[in-house]
């Protein structure tokens, strides 16, 4: 069974950092890109990064671009997203999301973490 398990949200200060972490269960990451989106109240989800394992490409959001850096553990079928210089808009539910290489969508998502950035 496919299962996705963030963690590593929390409340945190402007200007402070956060990982989140999304252990991945059911299949290895070699096969897969891993995205990560959040929603925050009132807001439609959005795109916030991505790792694709066929060319190993990234992609950030405008909005994060020099402040976030996804990861990957292999030995340990992990994804990161190490979150700096954190402001208020950050304020989201997170969500990790998984796509096959081969395909166009993200068939599985995980439960979400909560980040709360706020002084």
């Amino acid at each position: 069974q496919v299962q996705l398990v963030e963690s590593g949200g929390g409340l945190v200060q402007p200007g402070g950092s956060l990982r989140l972490s999304c252990a991945v269960y059911g299949f290895i990451l070699d096969y897969y890109a891993i995205g990560w989106f959040r929603q925050a109240p009132e807001k439609e989800r959005e795109g916030v990064s991505c790792f694709s394992s066929n060319d190993n490409s990234t992609y950030y959001a405008d909005s994060v671009k020099g402040r976030f850096t996804i990861s990957v553990d292999n030995a340990k079928n992990t994804v990161y997203l190490q979150m700096n210089s954190l402001k208020p808009e950050d304020t989201a539910v997170y969500y990790c999301a998984a796509a096959h290489i081969a395909g166009t969508t993200y068939d599985y998502w995980g439960q979400g973490t909560q980040v709360t950035v706020s002084s």
